[in-house]
């Protein structure tokens, strides 16, 4: 049996390469499409928890509102967002994904994961039947651990 301080170390050193050539191939994706990391947040926002207040932007980017306003312009000015009236406050303006925001989410999650194929390609039979008994339990193990303070909900992960 394995202890458990070798099996943290072995999860660690696997969740820093991933996370590497992950948010490499992301920024890449981000940069094409000519976006700041803010931006791409507020999308990221829109697309998985759906229309929101600018104010409600803010604080997922712990800015202020008129930081999360100009933000949210550019996003509308680029046709990546667009604005509504909240039809149960006509005061508040909702913000939500036009089609091609969706697109652009949707084209930067696939770009940020593509290399997982190509690892998925180079693994032999034996490694693949592994990967498929291991990774299941890791999932399984991290959904039991409480979330750390201030982290948010969990964010479903979707294929691409």
């Amino acid at each position: 049996m394995k202890d458990k301080n070798e099996v943290a170390a072995i999860i660690r050193q696997w969740l820093g390469s991933s996370w590497i050539r992950s948010m490499h191939d992301w920024r890449r994706s981000i940069r094409a499409a000519g976006l700041s990391m803010p931006q791409l947040t507020i999308l990221m926002r829109l697309f998985h928890g759906g229309g929101c207040g600018v104010h409600e932007i803010g604080r997922h980017l712990d800015v202020t509102g008129a930081a999360a306003s100009q933000f949210v312009d550019r996003l509308v000015n680029a046709g990546l967002a667009e604005r509504s009236e909240d039809p149960s406050d006509r005061r508040v303006r909702r913000i939500a994904l036009t089609p091609r925001g969706r697109a652009v989410v949707e084209r930067s999650m696939k770009d940020r994961f593509r290399w997982v194929g190509e690892l998925a390609a180079v693994l032999s039979d034996a490694e693949r039947k592994a990967v498929l008994k291991a990774i299941p339990s890791l999932i399984a193990a991290e959904r039991r651990i409480a979330p750390q303070p201030g982290a948010g909900p969990s964010v479903p992960a979707r294929s691409t």
